[in-house]
């Protein structure tokens, strides 16, 4: 089964780290990444850079930035291929953000 991970975490938390100890993050990242049965994965652009879109009564109203005002934001996700859900929540619970005041979400895929 394929399940998608989305990784929520607090930008401020990285902030706080020593360059060194960012780049120990990525590195725990880019194992993950190589593990068996992870498809893709890619961190996203900060939420910052973002724009929500909603369409009401046919008009398209863009807000620039995140819809919510929260602690964490998506980050990045990785798209994996998983015998069930308990080996999802195994490979999920090795990503940093699990375990830095973040979160990891595990949706399992519609397959078709």
């Amino acid at each position: 089964m394929r399940y998608l991970l989305q990784n929520y975490s607090d930008p401020e938390a990285a902030a706080r780290l020593s360059p060194q100890e960012q780049e120990a993050i990525r590195s725990e990242y880019m194992a993950v990444m190589q593990s068996p049965g992870v498809i893709d994965g890619e961190q996203l652009q900060p939420v910052e850079t973002a724009t929500t879109v909603r369409v009401r009564d046919g008009e398209t109203l863009l807000t620039d930035g995140p819809f919510v005002d929260a602690k964490e934001h998506l980050g990045g996700f990785l798209l994996i291929e998983a015998a069930d859900l308990d080996a999802a929540l195994e490979l999920a619970a090795r990503l940093p953000a699990a375990r830095m005041g973040g979160a990891v979400e595990v949706r399992p895929l519609v397959e078709r």
